[in-house]
């Protein structure tokens, strides 16, 4: 967490991880940051081939009855669809400050979603929580893309990338 808050700290494990291997090198963004584009610059300079957003976001959870912490830690990361919209805004502030891809990370549940986090910059997008529910899921989308592209008047998924209109 430390390094993942610091523009300075981001650049320099970037640039040290860069020097170690040639593979493709992803930087996972918090979003519990001031200025997520300002870590995803700092990924790009150090050399990343690719930035994800976002991680989990701090929660916490109090039994209102007991006062007790539901998480036994206190606070944890909160994922799924309630980060979405804070998911979708950190993509579209960094879609706007870097040149390198951006796989999109928060609440993606449904094609709709997806189709957001394109629309918001994304070059790609991960499922998490939502293959709890259905293991299945990432396949049930990428069935029903070519579908909903052409309802869109679109053939290919980058036709999407960064459409959202103010």
């Amino acid at each position: 967490m430390e390094f993942g808050v610091s523009a300075q700290m981001t650049e320099g494990l970037t640039r040290t991880l860069r020097a170690l291997t040639d593979r493709y090198l992803i930087i996972k963004l918090s979003p519990n940051v001031t200025t997520i584009a300002d870590i995803a610059i700092a990924a790009e300079v150090g050399g990343a081939d690719a930035v994800s957003a976002i991680n989990t976001v701090v929660g916490m959870g109090i039994d209102p009855l007991t006062g007790k912490y539901q998480l036994s830690t206190g606070m944890g990361g909160l994922s799924g669809p309630a980060i979405r919209p804070v998911a979708l805004a950190a993509v579209f502030n960094i879609a706007q400050a870097v040149q390198i891809p951006i796989i999109g990370i928060g609440g993606i549940m449904t094609i709709e979603d997806v189709v957001m986090f394109l629309r918001a910059g994304a070059h790609a997008v991960q499922v998490g929580t939502a293959n709890y529910r259905n293991p299945g899921i990432g396949v049930d989308i990428a069935r029903e893309l070519p579908s909903y592209l052409g309802q869109l008047g679109m053939h290919q998924l980058s036709d999407l990338r960064g459409t959202a209109i103010p």
